[in-house]
Formats: C-alpha cells, sequence, structure tokens
C-alpha cells in the first residue's frame, strides 16, 4: 500500500483556491505558470512515491546510529539524498542568486507535503537546510551569503538551528552558550544544545549550524542574544573544506518517532571553542533566528499535512481490501470494512479534515509570496498581516489535526494496526513530535491570542472574517442543498470566531490567566472555521463547474465532503467558543497542591 502523490485535489486547490495563475503574473514568479507547476509537481511525485517512500519503513526499523560522536544513516539513505540533490530537489525554491530555481512558496509547499508523506525522517533535513538559508539570506553579510549559500542551496552541505539548552527549554531568556570574540573578528562558541534535528549525519560533506550564545557584553535575558554560524568544517577562502571545528553530537536522543532523523546532543567547545561567525550585528540573534522559526512552523504543519495524507491513504486502501462481518443492513456475506457506516465516518473525518488542511496551507504560501512579490506595498502588507497571522494556525491546527487523523488510521485498521507491520503505527508514532518541536500548540496558542490579535485590537481578525463573510453570502445564494448546509455551518463557525475573539481583545488586558486558558481551544476553533472557509470556498468552485457541465466526479465528490466537513467537524464551534469565554475560572479554580 504505497504513497501516491494527490495531484488531483493538489492541482485544484493551486489553481483555483491560491490562485496560482494569478501569482505567475507577479514579478519574480513568471515561471510558475499552471503548466510548470503541474509538471513539477508529477516528477517530484514520482521521486516521492519511487525514491522516498521505498526507503521510510526500512529508515523507521534502522533508525540513525550514533558511535564516537558521529551518526550514520542507513546507506538507501545516503543513496537517497545523492538523488535528491543531483535532481534539483533541494535548490527548486531557492534564490537563483545562489543557485536555486526561484520557484514560488506555493508550488514549493505542494511539493514539500509530497517529501513529508513519503518519509518525515528524511524531509526533515531538508527542511532546517531551507530556514538556516532564509536566514542567511535576510540577516548574512554579502561575505557570509557567498561564504555558504550556493553549497547549502545545492544541498551540497546541510543546516541546523540550534536554539534549545537543557535548561532553558522554550524559555530561551535562560539561554547559556557563549560566543567570545577574538582578535581576526571570529568567535569561539561554548556551550551545548539539545534537540538538534540532523545536526550530525553523514549524508552532506558539511553541516552548517546555526547557534544562539551570548557574547560578554551582551545584556541579560532575550535581548542579548546573538546568532553565529559553526560550520562542522572549517571552510577555506577557496571554498574548500579545512580543518574539523570543535562542535560534536555527543549523542542522540532515542525516540518515539522519526527514528531515521538523528535528534543530536551539540557540544560546542569541549577542545578550545568552535569557530563561529557573528551573523548580522549583535543581540539581534533571536530576530533572526525567528525567521528559521515562522519558516520551520510552516514547514512542521506540512508535516501534519503530509503524514495525515499518508495515513489516510493507508487506512483507505485497507479499508477496500479488509473483509469483516456482515452489512449492518443485512447481507448475504462478509463485505469489505468500508461498508460499516462508522468506518466510513472515520475515512470521511480523515479525507475531509486532509483537504481542508491543504487548502488552508497553500492559501497561506501563496500569500507569503504576494507578500515579498506584489508590486503593490499595501497589498504586501495586507497579506504579511495575513500570514502572520495564520502561521501559528497552519502550525497548530494542522499538526493536532494530523495527529488525531493518524490515529484514525489506526484505528480503522483495527488490531492490525497496532501492529507494526502494517504501517499504520508508524504515521502515529512520527506525527506525535508535530505539535510539540518548533514552539508547542500551546505556544502557537498563545502567540496567536497574544502577538496576533490582542496587540492590535482584533484589527487582522476582522479583515479575515470580512473574508470569510464575503465566502459565506456567495455560497447561501446558491440554490443547492449542500451550499446551503454548508453555508449555515460557516455562518455558525464565523459567529463563533467573531465572538472568541471579542472576548480576547476585551478582557487579554485585565485577565490574561483566564484567557490564556482559551489559548488552545481558540487556535482549534480559528482552525476548523479557516478550513471550514477553505472548504466552502472549494465547494462554489466545485459547483461552478458542474454547472458549466464538468462531468468528472471529483467535483460533485468534493462539495460532498465540504457538506461533511461543515456537519461533523465546523458544528465544534459552538462548544469551543463556551469553553473559550466561560471556561477560564473553573480551569483555575484548584489550588496548586489539589493536584
Amino acid at each position: 500500500m504505497a504513497y501516491t502523490a494527490p495531484l488531483q485535489d493538489m492541482q485544484f486547490v493551486l489553481k483555483e483556491l491560491a490562485g496560482l495563475e494569478q501569482l505567475a503574473t507577479l514579478p519574480g514568479c513568471e515561471e510558475a505558470t499552471p503548466d510548470v507547476a503541474d509538471a513539477i509537481l508529477e516528477e517530484a511525485g514520482k521521486f516521492a512515491a519511487g525514491v522516498l517512500e521505498p526507503i521510510n519503513r526500512l529508515g523507521d526499523c534502522e533508525g540513525a546510529q550514533w558511535s564516537d560522536k558521529v551518526v550514520t544513516l542507513p546507506a538507501e539513505f545516503r543513496t537517497a539524498y545523492r538523488q535528491f540533490v543531483d535532481n534539483g530537489w533541494n535548490a527548486f525554491d531557492h534564490s537563483p542568486e545562489f543557485g536555486g530555481q526561484g520557484l514560488p512558496r506555493l508550488v514549493s509547499a505542494a511539493v514539500r507535503e509530497m517529501w513529508k508523506s513519503a518519509n518525515h525522517s528524511f524531509a526533515l533535513c531538508p527542511m532546517l537546510t531551507g530556514g538556516a538559508i532564509e536566514a542567511l539570506e535576510l540577516c548574512g553579510s554579502q561575505a557570509l551569503k557567498e561564504k555558504y549559500l550556493p553549497k547549502m542551496v545545492s544541498g551540497e552541505w546541510t543546516g541546523t538551528m540550534n536554539i534549545t539548552e537543557s535548561q532553558a527549554g522554550s524559555d530561551l531568556a535562560a539561554i547559556r552558550s557563549r560566543a567570545e570574540p577574538q582578535a581576526d573578528g571570529s568567535y569561539r562558541v561554548f556551550g551545548q544544545k539539545i534537540f538538534i534535528t540532523h545536526g550530525e549525519h553523514d549524508m552532506a560533506g558539511n553541516i552548517i549550524h546555526l547557534v544562539l550564545a551570548r557574547t560578554p557584553t551582551a545584556p541579560a535575558g532575550v535581548k542579548g542574544l546573538s546568532l553565529f554560524v559553526v560550520p562542522k568544517f572549517l571552510v577555506n577562502d577557496d571554498g574548500s573544506l579545512g580543518a574539523r571545528n570543535d562542535a560534536w553530537c555527543v549523542s542522540i536522543e532515542h525516540k518515539l518517532g522519526i527514528h531515521a532523523s538523528p535528534t543530536c546532543v551539540m557540544s560546542f567547545g569541549d577542545h578550545g571553542g568552535g569557530i563561529g561567525e557573528l551573523v548580522g550585528q549583535e543581540n539581534e540573534g533571536l530576530k533572526y533566528m525567528f525567521i528559521m522559526m515562522n519558516s520551520a512552523r510552516y514547514a512542521v504543519g506540512l508535516e501534519g499535512l503530509g503524514l495525515a495524507e499518508a495515513a489516510y491513504q493507508k487506512a483507505r486502501d485497507y479499508a477496500k481490501e479488509r473483509v469483516q462481518s456482515r452489512a449492518i443492513e443485512g447481507s448475504a456475506a462478509s463485505v469489505a470494512i468500508i461498508q460499516h457506516p462508522d468506518i466510513r465516518r472515520m475515512l470521511m473525518l480523515m479525507k475531509s479534515q486532509t483537504e481542508a488542511m491543504r487548502a488552508l496551507a497553500y492559501v497561506v504560501a501563496a500569500a507569503h509570496d504576494a507578500a515579498f512579490h506584489h508590486p503593490d506595498a499595501e497589498e504586501r502588507k495586507r497579506n504579511l498581516a495575513f500570514v502572520d497571522l495564520m502561521i501559528p494556525v497552519v502550525k497548530g491546527w494542522l499538526t493536532e489535526t494530523g495527529n488525531q487523523i493518524a490515529y484514525l488510521g489506526v484505528q480503522v485498521h483495527g488490531g492490525m494496526g497496532f501492529i507494526e507491520e502494517t504501517g499504520a503505527a508508524q504515521f502515529m508514532r512520527d506525527a506525535r513530535i508535530t505539535t510539540i518541536y518548533e514552539g508547542t500548540t500551546g505556544i502557537q496558542a498563545n502567540d496567536l491570542i497574544g502577538r496576533k490579535i490582542a496587540r492590535e485590537g482584533g484589527a487582522t481578525l476582522k479583515i479575515v472574517i470580512a473574508m470569510m463573510r464575503a465566502t459565506q453570502a456567495e455560497l447561501a445564494a446558491v440554490s443547492d442543498a449542500d451550499c446551503q448546509a454548508i453555508a449555515a455551518a460557516l455562518a455558525t463557525g464565523i459567529d463563533a470566531v467573531v465572538q472568541a475573539g471579542d472576548h480576547i481583545v476585551g478582557l487579554y488586558g485585565a485577565n490574561v490567566r483566564e484567557v490564556a486558558v482559551g489559548a488552545v481551544p481558540f487556535l482549534r476553533l480559528m482552525g476548523i472555521v479557516s478550513g471550514g472557509w477553505m472548504m466552502a470556498r472549494a465547494a462554489l468552485v466545485a459547483q461552478l463547474k458542474v454547472g458549466a457541465g464538468e462531468t468528472a466526479s471529483f467535483y460533485p465528490n468534493k462539495r460532498k465532503t465540504a457538506r461533511f466537513f461543515a456537519e461533523h467537524v465546523l458544528n465544534e464551534a459552538p462548544g469551543l467558543v463556551r469553553e473559550i469565554t466561560v471556561g477560564g475560572a473553573s480551569a483555575l479554580a484548584l489550588e496548586e497542591d489539589a493536584f
């Protein structure tokens, strides 16, 4: 039961919901025409299904191996990575200035979804490299860019993000790693970082670590953090590799999932100090690192989507093949379990939510492209505000829902889902980390209600609500039972977001603790209503296509799936808004010693 890229739905979302054709008119995006995107997606789908998915199970079983500060991955991963680089996949969405193909994030989102569906562990390596590239592009000096980016863009070298320390966790103010300036302008970096994805491996010739540390004159707290490039191997002036730097993997973690993605404990300075170069200005490191983190948070949201799609495909195929029990209404013989109503309900939950997740993720990717490429400054500003609001929703809702879908995938398999050989359990294990790393769901939710809503008085949220209402009104005007049902559910969902948003803005300053109790429920509310908005838009397009004589079953099926989402997922909105607006006090009522 191998993975197959869902090209038809991907192409539908790209063209009909995310506006690929309009995007291709923007400066710098001209090559991303629908025909080019179709060709890229088709080839990416072949690579995902033919190269990455076949080694996914092997990577899970064999995993990463550590010995004497060296990490080795399965030989098949090294071979696949070489193919990945040689075929240009690492470079396709990076700047042409440094050897990339410059394709927009919208196209990249669809391609990267495939990598994450086919092989989550493998996909983590280029994901972190991409974040490091983006940080250096935006914040590094020209000399740093020329020194590191060409080989990082090509994939010859990979990149990492070194933030977390054992005593600090998510509290970055507690970071202790230090960087001592040297006479030649370099720094000696000392400290230990944990949870460093692909911090050491044998797939690439060099690993470029971006490390948060403090200089001797740095102020306390997060305002005293600076960002440094600390390569595994020093790089000579001619671009060749020099001496081994003092940056070592002293152990790797033994984990629930993503076994072929080494999660490293990195130690800098055990032998005199890791030689590093300052990125940008001293004490501005957190600002620079957030570029990587925002990129990574969006990418982790795609992991939730990718794993959901893979889990759905495996459950769907199993349900069609597994014969068990007679039909509930009676049948002459046992039937495939897909005929049982509860199996059908679970598959529809998996399918509808995955499609809603995909639509939201791609639309946010298109807005990101417009925020950086649109010639009109106001349009750039508007799109950037939308992206900023939605990043925690994409990260939080897609990963939480991806976990739910992986759980349902095991449930559809029944007892066989609990058996590793079927593969359903791996998706559940691999998905579990996605709600935790790059900022837990709670951190995303606090960011959403605090920095993205309360701080600006809900201004961007109100703009998004107006866009949702416009879609709802358009759908309500269609004389079709499915469209009417979707419009009614969406209206209720929008009203819930309005009520919850007003509650957050009105009470945040006076009683932030009670508001914060509802932060994660509000993130889920935003996710399901935003997803419902996307499915409503999809239903509108499908209705127009059917009305114009389109005979493909994809369109009426899309409308039916959107109605299911409205009646089985959007219906949570009234309960969530009550939890958000009145549930804070009861969550905080017990004294600490009562737990």
